[in-house]
């Protein structure tokens, strides 16, 4: 068997791994990309998920906001994104008021605030979204950068009443010394826990983390529209490293990895190459157990739907116009009070009713990804993303896929003033044009363990005071225990999101290294 030698092997295909091989190819490395599936993009892609429909949907991930600008533009990435102008509508359970969060229109938002009976919140609000503002514009440009200390984040953030309340004690503590009313406490609440099982109170301040990477993208917590779908960012990346040099495969399983060297599967052949640094773009608990080590946590707490309908749907609240409701993050039955009710049913055994969900309607954003007839039509795209949903409840199959889907369904059906199915289209064939994907689904068919999409637990994005930094990998946050391996996926230090700082970390860690 023949053995061919790489600066660098990158295992998966995503867009961390597609990353990282530009990166270094760019710098004039050698560079093999390894991709289980006989595809590239991993979570990042677009699908005509109704055949025959003319609908291509950003399948997993649907949004970016961690994306830095400096990847971009160091790529030469050809992509576009939209801002959404409405930040998100949640409707009162069983009420036929909600609060419209409008970018554009301050008095159009402080009057949605008032209509519901949470006028007082507005100066809460506005201040609670401003300490977060100014966590965004201190902690934004250093995910570029080495991991910084705490110490030195607290410093640079300058307020020690920011660090105590968001850093320090529960988010829940903040959000109910902030605002008073229970929808408006779960509206700040959500963006602590997609697909993180998490409580308002939990001490272990994962709802803290996961607020945090939600609010500080772009230095303004912006979340955006891919034009063309998110295939569109996976695409460019993939041509970004192509034109680098980088070698890619896909259909190739690694089966394992030692020092240096990766063994893998190539459809029905066995391949081996040495390399001089590896770049684990996978989930790190599939590494582990190559490695034999007990894999660590990892559970994703998800049910993502995605529908196609002849029209959006009316609501309760007459004088808002669907387009504006859905132009932003539509938050169903998501109260504060219903979010912990949801977690304490999940930890009892039992999926979540009425199940809390978001909604996204991305080609209200960008009709490219409907086809012309669909856009003349009035069709539009819906992905529902479940709260409180946690891996450890789901068992897999087709029964139990189609129970949740009806749960999520069901619970959007019940905050609007018409059934949703009532407006779904059907595809050519006359099934409805509904698709829902379990944690089980992710972890079948992208390996992410416990269908969690970070990979596994967020980290805090800097350093701790003691921590060691002797090396590019530790000062970058992509080190393992294997010196020559390194994390270059969402579960490196500051991965998560569709943001490529996984592999831009861990090639600038494996250049560093190379100068050494």
């Amino acid at each position: 068997m023949s053995r061919s030698r790489y600066d660098a092997i990158i295992v998966g295909g995503g867009h961390n791994g597609l990353t990282a091989a530009a990166y270094l190819a760019r710098a004039g490395k050698s560079v093999l990309l390894l991709e289980r599936q006989d595809h590239l993009g991993g979570a990042s892609v677009s699908a005509e998920a109704f055949p025959g429909t003319g609908a291509r949907l950003s399948r997993y991930s649907y949004l970016v906001s961690l994306l830095p600008q400096q990847i971009i533009d160091d790529l030469g990435l050809r992509i576009t994104l939209k801002r959404r102008r409405f930040a998100s509508y949640t409707p009162v359970p069983d009420g036929d008021r909600g609060l419209l969060v409008d970018h554009g229109d301050v008095a159009a938002t402080q009057a949605s605030f008032e209509s519901i009976g949470a006028g007082s919140d507005v100066a809460g609000w506005d201040t609670f979204y401003a300490r977060a503002a100014r966590m965004a514009q201190v902690l934004w440009p250093t995910v570029t950068a080495p991991l910084q200390r705490r110490s030195a984040i607290a410093e640079t953030l300058g307020d020690a009443s920011i660090v105590h309340d968001f850093l320090d004690r529960p988010l829940g503590e903040v959000i109910e010394s902030s605002v008073h009313d229970d929808l408006v406490r779960g509206v700040i609440l959500t963006d602590g826990l997609i697909s993180t099982f998490a409580q308002a109170h939990g001490t272990d301040l994962q709802q803290n983390i996961c607020f945090l990477y939600h609010v500080i993208g772009g230095g303004t917590g912006d979340w955006d529209v891919p034009v063309g779908g998110m295939g569109a960012v996976s695409g460019a990346l993939e041509q970004a490293a192509r034109d680098a040099g980088a070698e890619l495969r896909t259909g190739c399983e690694v089966t394992s990895v030692d020092d240096g060297t990766v063994h893998w599967r190539d459809h029905d052949d066995e391949v081996v190459a040495d390399a001089g640094q590896v770049l684990w773009a996978a989930a790190p608990a599939v590494l582990d157990r190559l490695l034999g080590s007990a894999p660590g946590p990892a559970e994703g707490a998800q049910v993502k739907v995605n529908l196609l309908l002849r029209r959006l749907p009316a609501l309760r609240e007459q004088r808002i116009d669907p387009a504006a409701a859905f132009g932003g993050t539509f938050h169903i039955n998501e109260t504060y009070s219903g979010l912990e009710t949801a977690y304490q049913q999940a930890v009892s055994g039992t999926i979540p009713s009425p199940m809390p969900a978001e909604i996204y309607c991305h080609s209200l954003t960008d009709p490219t990804i409907l086809s012309p007839q669909l856009r003349e039509s009035g069709a539009q795209t819906l992905t529902v993303f479940s709260l409180q949903t946690p891996d450890r409840l789901i068992q897999g199959g087709d029964e139990e896929r189609a129970k949740l889907q009806r749960s999520v369904l069901d619970s959007l059906s019940s905050v609007l003033a018409e059934p949703i199915d009532d407006v779904v289209l059907t595809d050519p064939t006359g099934a409805l044009c509904v698709e829902t994907k379990t944690t089980r689904d992710l972890q079948d068919a992208l390996w992410m363990p416990g269908g969690n999409i970070f990979h596994g637990p967020l980290s805090w994005p800097w350093a701790s005071d003691d921590e060691p930094l002797d090396t590019p990998a530790q000062r970058w946050g992509v080190a393992t225990r294997e010196g020559r391996i390194l994390l270059a996926g969402a579960g490196s230090r500051r991965g998560g999101g569709v943001s490529g700082l996984g592999g831009y970390h861990a090639a600038r860690a494996a250049l560093e290294a190379g100068e050494n």
